[in-house]
């Protein structure tokens, strides 16, 4: 079913867009990251690559709702385009950020390329069941959150390298605005959809809407407690994602390519399991792997949690090799 949905025009386009937008978000992120740690490095670096963590995801607790009302009120393919198409001159902006080594041009793009994120996120798990049969949709599920952190993967990955370079500007800037326009090609080739309600009046106020929001999911308990636990896995992965840089440098003394390395091992573990999770539930949708996965989660956060602070090396990690090495075998 994998190999017939990425060659079907219903979701093939969909799932490319939404890759290069996760691809693009988290390679300026990461850059940024790189950039403030290992190039400005001040004092309130740590504090600086926490802040982008925050500054990308913040608009998703405000915006999302907006996006959700967008996607029901008029199609979300002509939503998507429209997205994608105002991305395009926030590339630019990330684009000339790089290019003056001016980091608050790229927290600002970087705050723009959250909205953007946020607006589009009720779109690309929304039109899944326009387009795809039930039978589809734990498959199309899988493939599009698998590919969110195979995208978080490549786009750190290569926002790290590509940083990692000092006369990599005008590299940076190609692959920001290359990634964008990738992004739109793709979001112009999704099928239409049709507006859903019409009728809908748009909430002004984003905060009264994501109340109403949440209001009305609590209305349903298994949607609630799912939700729930959706948003604490997101809420772990962001933290975790936001902290590995910080502790690898400081704690582990290592260099981007150990915090490349630590990226890889956590994003290959969340692809398996989207894909082990659309195994199980090839069948009919299975919300009882959902508190499952959340109590897994949370027994290797406390094991982190235990032997985080055991690991330091006194700056002997600047190879990946030396990671994967017990302390012992260090001279």
């Amino acid at each position: 079913m994998f190999q017939q949905l990425m060659t079907s025009r219903r979701f093939a386009p969909i799932f490319w867009c939404q890759l290069f937008s996760a691809l693009n978000d988290n390679f300026l992120k990461n850059a940024l990251v790189i950039l403030i740690l290992y190039h400005t490095a001040t004092e309130q670096s740590g504090a600086l690559v926490t802040l982008a963590g925050g500054i990308l995801i913040a608009p998703f607790l405000i915006l999302s709702a907006l996006g959700g009302e967008l996607a029901d009120k008029y199609d979300k393919a002509t939503v998507a385009r429209t997205l994608k198409l105002a991305e395009v001159p926030i590339a630019a902006v990330a684009a000339a950020g790089f290019i003056l080594h001016s980091i608050p041009v790229l927290f600002v793009a970087l705050g723009l390329f959250g909205v953007m994120a946020a607006l589009f996120g009720p779109i690309k798990y929304g039109i899944l069941p326009d387009h795809l049969e039930t039978r589809e949709l734990p498959a199309g599920n899988a493939l599009v959150e698998g590919a969110t952190f195979v995208a978080i993967l490549a786009g750190t990955i290569g926002g790290g390298l590509a940083a990692a370079e000092t006369n990599a500007v005008g590299l940076l800037a190609a692959i920001i605005l290359g990634m964008a326009v990738l992004a739109l090609l793709f979001a112009r080739a999704i099928p239409p959809t049709g507006a859903r309600a019409p009728e809908l009046k748009i909430t002004a106020n984003p905060f009264t809407s994501t109340v109403a929001l949440l209001r009305d999911l609590r209305l349903d308990h298994r949607l609630w407690v799912g939700g729930l636990i959706v948003s604490w896995f997101w809420l772990v992965g962001v933290i975790a994602l936001s902290l590995l840089p910080t502790l690898t440098k400081e704690q582990l003394g290592g260099t981007p390519q150990v915090v490349t390395l630590g990226l890889v091992v956590f994003t290959l573990g969340i692809a398996a399991g989207s894909v082990t999770a659309a195994r199980l539930s090839r069948l009919r949708p299975n919300l009882a792997l959902v508190p499952i996965g959340a109590m897994l989660m949370g027994l290797f956060s406390l094991d982190l949690s235990w032997t985080a602070p055991g690991t330091g090396r006194g700056g002997r990690a600047a190879h990946p090799r030396n990671v994967l090495q017990p302390p012992a075998e260090h001279p």
